[in-house]
């Protein structure tokens, strides 16, 4: 057992924000460090954020025992999750909305926490960071999003496996192209960014990848298709990225309950006017939120565990608002300040861009 060079005796772990691949094995190697490295006692937050508010908060404690067997390669989080009640800007059922930070703050020390651990996207580990000061509580970020758009990392946990899944869609649609002569769209998440499309895009053998950061037009997509049949070749596949926009227009959103508008619909849009511009039969998979469930791939264990070891020893060491991170092969870790004031989208110089343009594939710009 590594000596113990604070006065820790029991801290928390929660995941905030949307599911994704990989979190249990955050929440395994958090517990496992914690216990055998430290000696301390490891408590399980549900729910995220509420899980603190409620009162009394709900919680269950965390053992060896419990990773015994199949969590490492679950999906989704055994602590829950939510997405949803901004505790600065909490609705309420009447309608009204109030601020219920210092409830957060009383259930950390209600459970007599002595640091906590939070696994989140940029917007939850904004909330978070601001939570944790405004109540003077000890906390190490770890970032999680299939977007991959946390900054200052290279990977975040969710992301490989995201991808992953995108490429196979590809591979699997791809007969599917060649038998019936068509042009197959794959309409992938990822937000205001890129990083799903791009990077599956070019794994999977895509034609065209569409992306927010490059606006597209039509006329480069229709003139890649026609290529693609002088050469010889009579289906095309297409992989675009949920706020892919065109350069005269806005990106396609639906509007879901109370009013939610989120990004989606750029694959039937792009069917039509692809179909319209060059006859070509068109046929469209939207991935959805396929791309968050699943056994996490290897890379997503990997890299998640060396995060859960990494902020326990943080935490361990005295350190507070910092957030871990996958920079040059190695895990580093940043001030939270840092990382959520600012955003990560695709670099239009990235060497991944540069790739996808030398392979021929097109852009639509």
């Amino acid at each position: 057992m590594v000596k113990n060079k604070t006065t820790i005796k029991t801290i928390g772990v929660l995941t905030s924000g949307g599911d994704c691949a990989g979190l249990n094995a955050v929440i395994r190697a958090v517990t496992h460090r914690a216990i055998q490295g430290y000696g301390w006692r490891v408590l399980g937050i549900h729910d995220g954020t509420q899980g603190l508010m409620d009162s009394p908060p709900r919680c269950e404690e965390l053992t060896l025992k419990l990773f015994t067997g199949n969590i490492l390669r679950m999906g989704g989080t055994i602590l829950g999750t939510t997405n949803k009640g901004d505790p600065f800007d909490f609705p309420m059922p009447d309608g009204s909305r109030i601020n219920r930070s210092k409830e957060f703050a009383q259930g950390f020390k209600e459970l007599e926490l002595d640091g906590l651990i939070g696994i989140g996207g940029d917007g939850s580990l904004d909330i978070l960071n601001r939570l944790t000061k405004l109540g003077g509580i000890n906390f190490i970020g770890v970032p999680k999003t299939i977007d991959n758009d946390v900054p200052l990392t290279e990977f975040a946990v969710g992301f490989s496996t995201a991808v992953s899944t995108a490429v196979e869609a590809l591979d699997r649609l791809q007969p599917t192209a060649a038998s019936h002569e068509r042009v197959m769209i794959l309409e992938v998440m990822g937000r205001d960014a890129g990083h799903i499309a791009l990077n599956a895009g070019i794994g999977g053998g895509a034609d065209v990848i569409l992306i927010p950061e490059i606006p597209y037009r039509l006329e480069p997509i229709a003139e890649k298709i026609k290529t693609l049949h002088e050469q010889g070749r009579d289906h095309a596949l297409i992989i675009c990225s949920e706020a892919a926009r065109p350069a005269d227009g806005e990106a396609s959103m639906n509007e879901h309950s109370h009013g939610q508008k989120r990004y989606g619909g750029i694959g039937d849009q792009l069917g039509e006017q692809i179909n319209a511009a060059t006859g070509a039969e068109t046929r469209v998979t939207v991935l959805g939120h396929v791309q968050r469930g699943g056994i996490p791939n290897s890379h997503d264990r990997i890299i998640a565990s060396a995060f859960g070891v990494r902020a326990v020893d943080l935490l361990a060491s005295g350190e507070n608002g910092r957030m871990v991170a996958w920079q040059h092969r190695q895990v580093v870790d940043l001030p939270l300040d840092e990382v959520t004031s600012r955003t990560r989208e695709v670099d239009i110089t990235d060497t991944l861009v540069q790739t996808a343009r030398g392979l021929g594939i097109s852009l639509g710009d």
